[in-house]
């Protein structure tokens, strides 16, 4: 590890990367040495038959995909993938949010055996569909799997998977796949990559074709949040190179409408600009909308899909600020202490659009927030929610604590979604609140920002961005560098933004030659954080450095993370 200066080293130790093999590996992914061999996949071999044989018969096939930034661009790499074979009996099917809800349902599988449908293959869900799978054997078609999710445990004990009887299935966390936190997309690809290796010379495909597939594998791996180390880093390296030059018009003109440069697109950009495009078209109920845009080759079909996805997301903004309003009010007008965690909902909220409210009020209320409401009008007495961390504590591990009054519920740490029948919802905030108190006292742990290291005002240059910018892209367990800038000086404070809630600083360092850098905090104001925020104020700055190409101006910037 010698051979890397003590920046480079002390960040590859705070993610525990020791030794030069493997920080080599980390530092510069290897599309040939860190993509994995498809076939370790048990049914790939399998997959890849069946679709040839469906081929060489002119069967009909279906993609069924999920309506999320995870199946969706996994439908594009299958359509691609047929497209390279000039297979045209197919049809994508992304199911309705808010009517159909999540996973495979029994009435698109009788549709689809009304036109003849012989081949399903699923897309990021179908590994808990048991009942769907066996349906749709009955009616003569024949399921693939692809999917990254969890199996139910079997009925008859924990140490097995109760898994649909499917013609194959492919995913790494039932199998012996090394890389067990593929994305849905990524399991797509692996298919798309395993049958160009062993039919791509039948049906003419060029070797390597699917690379130009890495695209739509670096989006979804960035908007799946999982974790960004092994294979997935690769994918998500070579995804981002692919994306910032690649031919998909709906994606050009995406970021042209957006004024952004797709040439340089980071995972921000990504995150915060695009993502939430592609998931407007499902909460706002037209999911095949964001297909069309990532998978026509029309110039003019482009431009107006990108621009009705925009304004369908500006719509769902619209919505979605209607209910912040509606919480900060029902907030203000509780006579008691505010709880530990926060529990409010309605019956007329769609839940889509809850997990959205959910993240801005935790991260503002620094607690758990659960956000219920109900789907369609038709007198149904299922709630569903969605909630969000807001802290160190583990949703999922908090549910856990209060399981009998849910129906369902899942997700991960920081994030989840629930089920509630009608009976129990006025019981959930007390559950939920005895359940914290059970965890924090069995945890009894503070909570502190991790720090990989503490840098001056003159550190913040373009040699250390060079440098940090070898770990991008930024993810999951693979997050930005956080540094820390003591007794740094305010010399400007600025609110920014329609409603004035971002914050800009000018930062100086007595004796420094650095003397005006540029912090910023966004949706946050100065009432924030724990000390006085103005001018000529002392302040510690935690904060991770970036690049902004904001007007097309490359300049160097800090991104607060708290000031105390």
């Amino acid at each position: 590890m010698q051979r890397y200066g003590e920046l480079l080293r002390t960040l590859l130790e705070k993610r525990e990367i020791a030794g030069e093999e493997q920080a080599e590996i980390f530092l510069n992914p290897d599309y040939e040495r860190d993509l994995r061999d498809p076939f370790l996949m048990k049914d790939m071999e399998r997959a890849c038959i069946r679709i040839f044989e469906a081929m060489e018969a002119g069967e009909k096939i279906v993609i069924y995909a999920d309506y999320d930034c995870d199946g969706i661009p996994g439908a594009v790499i299958l359509n691609d993938l047929f497209k390279l074979a000039n297979y045209k009996n197919y049809e994508v099917y992304i199911p309705q949010r808010n009517s159909e809800g999540y996973g495979l349902n029994l009435d698109a599988i009788k549709e689809f055996v009304k036109t003849g449908v012989k081949l399903l293959i699923t897309i990021d869900l179908g590994i808990t569909a048991v009942a769907e799978v066996a349906q749709a054997k009955v009616d003569g078609i024949d399921t693939i799997i692809t999917d990254h999710h969890l199996p139910r445990p079997a009925s008859a004990g924990l140490t097995s998977f109760d898994l649909p009887r499917a013609y194959a299935i492919l995913n790494p966390k039932v199998d012996e796949y090394p890389e067990k936190m593929l994305c849905g997309a990524g399991v797509t690809f692996k298919l798309a990559q395993g049958f160009i290796n062993k039919y791509g010379e039948y049906f003419k495909i060029k070797e390597g074709a699917e690379k130009w597939m890495l695209d739509m594998v670096g989006l979804a791996t960035l908007s799946d949040m999982v974790p960004l180390l092994g294979e997935n880093r690769a994918l998500a390296y070579y995804g981002m190179k692919v994306l910032q030059k690649s031919p998909r018009v709906g994606l050009s003109k995406l970021f042209s409408l957006l004024n952004m440069d797709k040439r340089t697109a980071t995972e921000d950009d990504i995150a915060f600009m695009i993502t939430p495009r592609i998931n407007a078209a499902s909460r706002m109920g037209i999911p095949l909308d964001a297909f069309k845009l990532l998978s026509t080759t029309d110039e003019v079909e482009a431009g107006m899909l990108a621009e009705h996805l925009n304004n369908k997301n500006d719509e769902r903004k619209g919505v979605v600020g209607s209910m912040v309003r509606e919480i900060k009010k029902k907030i203000h007008e509780r006579d008691e202490e505010m709880k530990n965690v926060l529990v409010l909902g309605n019956p007329e909220w769609k839940p889509s659009l809850l997990g959205l409210v959910a993240n801005s009020f935790s991260d503002e209320h620094n607690r758990p927030v659960f956000l219920w409401g109900r789907e369609g009008s038709n007198g149904s007495t299922i709630i569903k929610g969605s909630c969000r961390s807001g802290g160190d504590v583990d949703i999922v591990k908090l549910m856990e604590k209060a399981k009998d009054v849910f129906l369902e519920y899942g997700g991960h740490k920081g994030a989840g979604g629930f089920s509630v029948s009608q009976e129990n919802i006025h019981t959930l905030e007390e559950k939920l609140n005895e359940a914290f108190l059970k965890l924090k006292q069995k945890n009894g742990e503070s909570v502190e920002i991790l720090v990989d290291k503490k840098l001056s005002l003159n550190d913040v240059n373009w040699n250390t961005h060079n440098l940090i910018d070898k770990f991008a892209p930024f993810g999951v367990d693979n997050s930005k560098p956080t540094f820390l800038f003591e007794n740094v000086e305010i010399s400007a404070v600025k609110l920014f933004g329609k409603e004035k809630n971002h914050l800009e600083l000018k930062l100086s360092a007595q004796g420094g030659k650095n003397s005006n850098v540029t912090a910023m905090a966004f949706f946050s104001g100065p009432e924030k954080f724990p000390v006085p925020v103005e001018v000529g104020s002392s302040i510690n700055l935690v904060a991770t450095l970036e690049k902004s190409n904001f007007r097309n101006f490359p300049e160097l910037r800090l991104r607060i993370v708290d000031i105390f």
